[in-house]
């Protein structure tokens, strides 16, 4: 660990729900590895021994009441100031000996470093193949629609800054919020980097809270949202254009029936085509609307980091 990594406070942020079989394990793994780190266990009601294990091994257990990782997340997130933080699953999964190098990107100055499992063991280690094909499919949409290379948007392992930590809005309550991290982090052009880490599979014993049908609904719907969010042009814009296409299309028939016979006998289609033609120039309209609203966000973001890297330095 070099010595700028010494003089800054770490945080390492471990998330649980009945990890009783890895949890000690992951807080001796994390102890080794970034000896002067303040190791945080938030239980998350957790009906097994989590809690005490953790606390035995010298981690600082403290409870969130409220169900889901997101909402875990958060409290970490209100509660913990640190110049670094490094976030992992409590499931030893991740493994503890990549941090001290993911701490030393964030100290160079990028806002988040994120483990990155598909480019080495995870698509070996991981059992479930549904899975898998949900990683893929998140991954070609995000980068599609931003441009972007990420090669593991749904990672749990994570390393931040201080700022991103302090102006990330948490809004989802589940496991998709490593999702919604990273669509955040691309809208806002953050400093990514991306560390190839030897994922493994849960050890025997150790159960998975992973829903694969269930999450993977929920994290559509929250690419979903936030594409409707970030990017309000393309989604309402684009859907205003095919309405429209299908409206002028109906129109034109109707145009080409009147120009041969000199009489309209289809009012219905006529009207149900303008309405159609309205509601695309609508939609239209709407997108522009809120791209102007979308792109002041994105500048009141950039001025509120300002302030807190300004305040945090002086």
């Amino acid at each position: 660990m070099t010595k700028n990594a010494v003089s800054s406070s770490i945080a390492v942020l471990l998330p649980c729900y009945n990890e009783e079989v890895t949890i000690g394990k992951v807080v001796r793994d994390f102890k080794n590895s970034l000896p002067d780190a303040t190791i945080y266990v938030y239980d998350n009601n957790s009906t097994d021994r989590t809690a005490e294990i953790a606390e035995a091994e010298g981690a600082i257990v403290r409870r969130e009441p409220r169900q889901g990782k997101g909402n875990v997340i958060r409290a970490m997130f209100e509660d913990i100031d640190a110049d670094v933080y490094v976030m992992a699953d409590g499931d030893d999964t991740y493994p503890a000996d990549a941090a001290p190098a993911m701490v030393a990107k964030v100290l160079e100055g990028y806002d988040m470093v994120i483990g990155d499992r598909l480019s080495s063991t995870y698509f070996q280690e991981n059992k479930r193949p549904f899975h898998n094909f949900g990683n893929r499919l998140v991954r070609g949409s995000i980068n599609g629609l931003f441009g972007a290379h990420v090669t593991d948007i749904m990672t749990g392992y994570r390393a931040f800054n201080f700022t991103f930590v302090k102006t990330y809005p948490v809004l989802s309550r589940g496991f998709e919020v490593e999702t919604e991290m990273t669509i955040h982090s691309l809208n806002n052009n953050l400093r990514l980097y991306e560390m190839p880490i030897q994922y493994r599979d849960r050890p025997e014993g150790s159960v998975s809270k992973l829903d694969t049908v269930g999450d993977g609904i929920k994290v559509m719907s929250t690419i979903f949202r936030m594409i409707r969010e970030y990017k309000p042009l393309p989604f309402f814009g684009g859907l205003g254009l095919i309405i429209g296409i299908v409206g002028i299309v109906l129109c034109g028939t109707v145009t080409f029936e009147f120009a041969k016979t000199g009489v309209v006998t289809h009012f219905p289609t006529l009207i149900g085509a303008v309405m159609l033609v309205i509601t695309g120039l609508l939609l239209i309209i709407a997108g522009i609307i809120l791209d102007v609203m979308a792109k002041n966000d994105r500048k009141t973001f950039v001025i509120d980091t300002n302030k807190i890297a300004y305040n945090k330095r002086h």
